[in-house]
This record gives structure tokens, sequence and C-alpha cells, in this order.
């Protein structure tokens, strides 16, 4: 190999590192053909868990290097939410069982085709936009962590050393989860969530609201929070929050709340562990 080349693969081991991936897509970017790809892969230099993807020799396949390179090499401007978000935060023993594996992902177009082929003990759920109306923020790292607070996103590091990934804070995950909601079953689970959510911050949720475009995510949201009468909940302004009009029906003979208009099993206490 001459120099050239070493220094063209030298440049790839050092942005790869242990847990990044790297796509067919961006290598082909950056000046690297399909030959010289294969001619790594075949020395040994790389390694590809699944078709169109690598890893460095050596490196390690950890869901947190796949998201971290979507949301940084591959600027695909995906978050992790909902669920798995509030997972990340303490809360995975309030999920249905099995849950909790599941990472759940938000953002402006869909995840490329290799994220579900990783052999990993994760599987990954799109779950679209979302219920917000902002356009999907660039992760740059040059984004402050002010700039990601205005949309409810954060830098998450699950463990020293472990990648910083966007994810939704608290109040954005749960009313992204809120705006899920399809079943009875999905009710039961978000109002355990609710329960915990005792240190919410109002100015972020009263932000939060008005960025909401579902009345769903929203009056269910606000009639879980009153039940568990949390302390922030008064301190929410709620001045530019559209509720809409009408009553909404989430489960068929439930009982309606009587402040949000939206029905709610009746069973909730007996659910509630």
């Amino acid at each position: 190999m001459n120099d050239q080349k070493k220094g063209k693969l030298n440049l790839l081991l050092t942005e790869l590192g242990d847990t990044s991936l790297v796509s067919n897509r961006w290598l082909h970017a950056h000046g690297y053909s399909n030959s010289l790809v294969a001619r790594y892969v075949s020395s040994g230099w790389l390694v590809s868990p699944a078709r169109g993807v690598y890893l460095r020799k050596g490196g390690r396949l950890q869901w947190e290097g796949a998201v971290r390179s979507l949301q940084t090499r591959e600027d695909l401007r995906l978050h992790v939410g909902g669920r798995y978000a509030l997972s990340l935060q303490g809360h995975e023993h309030y999920l249905r069982l099995g849950e909790a594996g599941t990472i759940t992902l938000y953002g402006g177009k869909r995840p490329p085709a290799w994220l579900g082929k990783l052999p990993l003990a994760q599987r990954f759920e799109y779950l679209g936009k979302g219920p917000f109306d902002w356009l999907p923020a660039s992760f740059a790292v040059e984004n402050s962590e002010a700039t990601l607070s205005e949309r409810g996103l954060m830098r998450h590091q699950a463990a020293p050393g472990a990648d910083a990934l966007i994810c939704s804070t608290a109040e954005r995950a749960i009313l992204e989860l809120c705006g899920d909601v399809s079943d009875a079953a999905l009710i039961y689970e978000v109002d355990a969530l609710m329960q915990a959510m005792t240190t919410l911050r109002p100015q972020r949720v009263g932000l939060l609201l008005r960025h909401c475009r579902s009345i769903k995510a929203k009056r269910l949201f606000l009639a879980l929070a009153e039940r568990h009468r949390h302390a922030w909940l008064p301190q929410v302004p709620m001045d530019g929050v559209d509720l809409g009009r009408g009553k909404r029906a989430l489960v068929p003979g439930g009982r309606l709340h009587p402040i949000y208009q939206i029905t709610l099993p009746g069973d909730l206490d007996e659910h509630l562990a």
C-alpha cells in the first residue's frame, strides 16, 4: 500500500474510533471507492456488521455508536425520544415488559435500512417527526446546550466514555409518548410514567405545549399530570397553548376528564402498581 493510501486508511481509522460506524454513502462522499473499501475489508482493517456499513478492526458494535453515527456522520437529525429517552433517564421499570429494549427514534427522515439489520440485542423503532412543529435541528457539536434545551433536547452520556447522544428531555419525551398513545395499554404505561414526573420544569413544559401540534398529546399529558396532582402543574404558563375544541375519546367507554375533555380508562388506579 502506497503512502497516499496508507494516509487515507489512517484518517478513516481515526475518524471511526472504537464504536462508530461508517456507511457506504459516507465513504463514497469522502473519496473511498468500492475497490478501496473492499481492500480494507479483505485486509482486516474494516469489518461489516451489516451490508453497507462498517466498523474499524477491533471496534465494538453498540447501539449508542450506531445512533451517534446517524446523528453526526450521516446528519439525519434523528434523536432518541419517547419511551427509550425516559428509559435512559431511569424510568425503565415503568415500561411494559420488553419495551425497554426498543430504541425509539424521532426525526424528519427514516433511518437507513442497515440500522435494523445490525446484530444488536436492542431493536430500533422509527416514529416519525413526533408531535412538535419545529423543523429537525442540526446536531452539530457547536450547537450549545441552550439551543438544544429550547427544543426540549439534551446531550446524554449513558456511561463514562460512551458516545454522547441527542435525546429528549423528560418533558419532551413524555409528550412524545402521549402523542403515540393508541390503546388503553399505552395509557396505563404513560400514567405510571407520569406519576414519576415529579420534577418537570414548568417553563419548559409550557414552551413544549405551545409547540406541540397534537391536541391528544397535550390533553392527555395535562389530564394525567392533574390526576397525580404534580406541584409543577399550576406553574405551567398556558398562554398560547391550543387545546382544541370538543371532546376527545381515547378509549371506548372511558371516563371523561372534566377539565381536559378527554376520555381515560376508568380502571387506571387498578393498573398503577
